[in-house]
């Protein structure tokens, strides 16, 4: 396209030889804005998945002398109740080894902790189309197996997801942002080429050329530094995304879920060049148009 014969000897402009470099940072900043969007959508989407079908019950630990063992009558007696629940798929009392287990990513360790009075949890996996009253059930807990409560994940869940979503969307507004940044870049890139070309474009007006021919050789010449600038943006922006990903996958496992892009956001981040070149083509179409239509 960039080899197409022209009347403007656009090659050589030193005003537009910055253009590729602004797009570059631009495609780089909006993969990482667009990487960053869409992992937030997938974790949404799995602590969705993971987390609303379930309820946490935690039995405090019984004092005395035989406190091992009243805590696991506590726990049995619990499990027991919850399985009479209306909408209870499963009900799973967790061992002190395995809440142990579960402390460990965070303490760093256990032994500290190890021959403390801890609390013990029943994982209790739910219908999440049955509407379980959670306030009568933990009164009835409380009531019949002491030290008992409900933790639900539904409501903290609920405040992540917002949380999420606003910080999902702040990621495309910067996106949007960076497009507007673009285009501003490139009406300022041609309305330079045409402020220096202004005689040569004068003379084509003269000889009857019409508008949409001069826009078309500022549009094709955009796009081909559009597109050269996203596809350096891009190689750029592969190897900071894959870094930030190894990075990620070493936070995992307590800390942080599983953190991946889905094949959409890999297909909206390969597409970055070409929308890129595409608004730099329209915007440069666009605003020699506008400037034409002012000439006399």
């Amino acid at each position: 396209m960039a080899r197409r014969h022209t009347d403007l000897p656009l090659a050589g402009d030193i005003t537009s030889r910055f253009l590729p470099w602004l797009v570059a940072l631009m495609v780089f900043l909006a993969a990482l804005a667009l990487a960053g969007a869409f992992s937030i959508g997938g974790l949404m989407a799995r602590w969705d998945r993971d987390v609303s079908g379930t309820l946490t019950v935690q039995v405090l630990p019984a004092g005395g002398d035989d406190a091992e063992a009243a805590t696991d009558r506590r726990v049995a007696q619990a499990a027991a109740l919850l399985r009479d629940v209306p909408g209870v798929q499963a009900v799973t009392p967790l061992d002190k080894a395995r809440t142990l287990a579960l402390l460990e990513p965070w303490l760093g360790g256990t032994e500290v902790v190890r021959d403390m009075p801890l609390p013990r949890l029943i994982d209790v996996a739910v219908d999440p189309s049955a509407r379980i009253d959670l306030d009568q059930l933990g009164d009835i807990l409380s009531h019949q197996v002491p030290g008992t409560s409900i933790d639900d994940h539904r409501a903290w869940l609920a405040r992540l997801i917002s949380l999420s979503r606003t910080i999902q969307a702040l990621a495309f507004a910067v996106v949007a942002l960076i497009g507007l940044v673009t285009a501003a870049t490139v009406v300022y890139a041609t309305r330079s080429g045409m402020a220096v070309h202004h005689e040569i474009i004068e003379v084509l007006h003269l000889i009857g050329a019409q508008d949409d021919y001069i826009a078309r050789q500022f549009a094709r010449r955009a796009f081909a530094l559009g597109f050269g600038g996203g596809v350096i943006g891009l190689a750029v922006a592969l190897p900071a995304l894959s870094a930030l990903g190894w990075a990620a996958r070493r936070l995992e496992g307590g800390f942080l879920p599983s953190v991946s892009l889905p094949l959409l956001g890999y297909v909206a981040i390969g597409l970055l060049p070409l929308v890129a070149a595409g608004l730099a083509m329209l915007t440069a179409r666009l605003t020699v148009h506008g400037v034409l239509a002012r000439m006399p």
